[in-house]
């Protein structure tokens, strides 16, 4: 079976097949970055599709008025393992910081900050003093947050009834004020999952809060690139890739994957010569999917069903600092987080800040002129010496698609990487991974996705020995 393709100069290639056959990758986010290298180094030979003009899905720079600006903020925790490990196989570790031990200021307007810190203490009681001190919650509330978080380390994250339920109900059954969701709860819930907690799957929020917090002391440590995203993402995973042998074809988009007589597939790619391949590993947003692979995939209709969740990040510049933090989250406020990204953005004089806002379904529809009005005056309630800064620019960046929505019910909607088209794999965080949204999901997505399709190539090596074609 031939492979057949352009590369970027529009010169055809013709590679010779090597080792256990030819695995196309279709798309070249975090999940086909893996799922690439993961084939590559099994002896496959892969190529990599991707759209855009860059690697790196949905956590990407771009540059804008002498700024490098990553298009959101995007951060990982300590047991981010398989992202933490992607990072150290493009050899971007340096481009990363890592909390020593989990530190969260939690800023209120006119209020002193309140520090969620662990302590040495094996989890869960490594939170405990922060918990007593927490005085955005009466002591009522606090005893009553700490019964909770015993409750949910019993909520088992695989039990389809758990996913069935709303977050948000079971934490007023178990005692949670509208307060405590709000600020508690759901500063951590709506980042991670992009939903407030009464749009969030129980199972889902019981992963994200065991994983992260309650079952590991260090789990929950934060870690976020000093440089920006794409230096990572792209540039490094770019010579990554073609030190392993991957080719990558950047602004080549697959508009159909089809099944080929002899057990294999062709891809077409508008105005390129058919890719043709042993296997390919799909990799692309969910409501992609169906509109690619063929009817015989059977991709299950709940895919269509996952629905969005979106994020809109707001950019600021002041003329000098008024935050003396590298993040921040906010209570009593409409700033949910907020980032310095001075350095890495490559701003001189004064302070560029990045506000995150997840879940941002009214945001989302907000004129810009309205989210500077609104959020400008936050920031000078927030943080003091924001009063008398001069905001020097101002814009926004939105992704009305971020993430699937970890609603209650999702998690059954969730494919795993097999379809019914042996050699035909899907790839992607809103694969059934047991993760959120997130980096880490991505990540896990293609290290299962490449151990299928390389599964199937291997079968079919073996039958082919065995009939005497190899």
């Amino acid at each position: 079976m031939s492979l057949a393709v352009t590369n970027g100069n529009g010169n055809g290639r013709h590679p010779e097949s090597r080792g256990l056959g030819r695995v196309a990758v279709v798309g070249g986010g975090l999940a086909g970055i893996t799922a690439a290298l993961d084939c590559a180094r099994a002896g496959a030979h892969v190529i990599l599709l991707e759209s855009r003009p860059r690697l790196g899905g949905a956590a990407y720079s771009v540059q804008r008025g002498g700024l490098h600006v990553d298009n959101g903020q995007h951060v990982f925790l300590r047991c981010c393992t398989t992202y933490r490990g992607l990072l150290a196989r493009l050899g971007a570790l340096d481009g990363v910081t890592l909390q020593p031990r989990l530190a969260i200021p939690v800023l209120a307007p006119g209020a002193e900050p309140v520090w969620l810190r662990r302590s040495g203490l094996p989890a869960p009681l490594h939170l405990a003093q922060s918990l007593i001190g927490y005085r955005f919650l009466s002591v009522a509330e606090r005893i009553a947050a700490a019964r909770a978080m015993v409750a949910l380390r019993g909520v088992d994250p695989d039990d389809p009834a758990a996913d069935a339920r709303s977050f948000g109900d079971w934490l007023r059954e178990h005692g949670q004020s509208a307060g405590a969701i709000e600020r508690l709860w759901g500063l951590i819930a709506r980042p991670t999952l992009n939903l407030i907690p009464d749009d969030a799957s129980l199972a889902q929020a019981a992963q994200v809060f065991q994983t992260g917090l309650l079952r590991d002391g260090p789990a929950g440590d934060i870690g976020w690139a000093r440089v920006p995203l794409s230096e990572i993402h792209d540039v490094a995973a770019r010579r990554t890739l073609a030190q392993a042998g991957v080719e990558v074809h950047l602004r080549m988009r697959a508009e159909a994957i089809l099944s080929g007589s002899d057990g294999g597939f062709q891809i077409e790619a508008g105005g390129r010569p058919t890719v043709r391949a042993d296997a390919v590993i799909v990799a692309v947003p969910h409501d992609r999917v169906t509109r690619l692979v063929p009817a015989s995939a059977r991709v299950p209709a709940g895919v269509a069903q996952l629905g969005t969740s979106p994020i809109v990040n707001l950019h600021i510049a002041y003329d000098r600092r008024v935050l003396e933090l590298p993040f921040a989250a906010g209570v009593n406020t409409p700033v949910q987080w907020v980032f310095d990204r001075t350095a890495s953005t490559g701003a001189g004089q004064g302070q560029y800040l990045a506000i995150s806002l997840s879940a941002a379904e009214a945001e989302s529809r907000m004129t810009v002129e309205e989210l500077r009005e609104r959020y400008v005056a936050a920031l000078a309630a927030l943080l003091p010496a924001a009063r008398q800064a001069r905001v020097e620019q101002f814009f926004v960046t939105r992704e009305h698609a971020a993430t699937f929505r970890a609603a209650p019910g999702a998690r059954a909607r969730r494919p795993g990487p097999r379809t019914a088209q042996p050699g035909l794999v899907l790839a992607g965080s809103w694969t059934d991974t047991g993760w959120p949204a997130t980096m880490e999901g991505a990540v896990r997505s293609g290290g299962v996705a490449a151990r299928e399709a390389l599964a199937v190539l291997a079968a079919r090596e073996r039958q082919l020995t065995m009939a005497g074609v190899r």
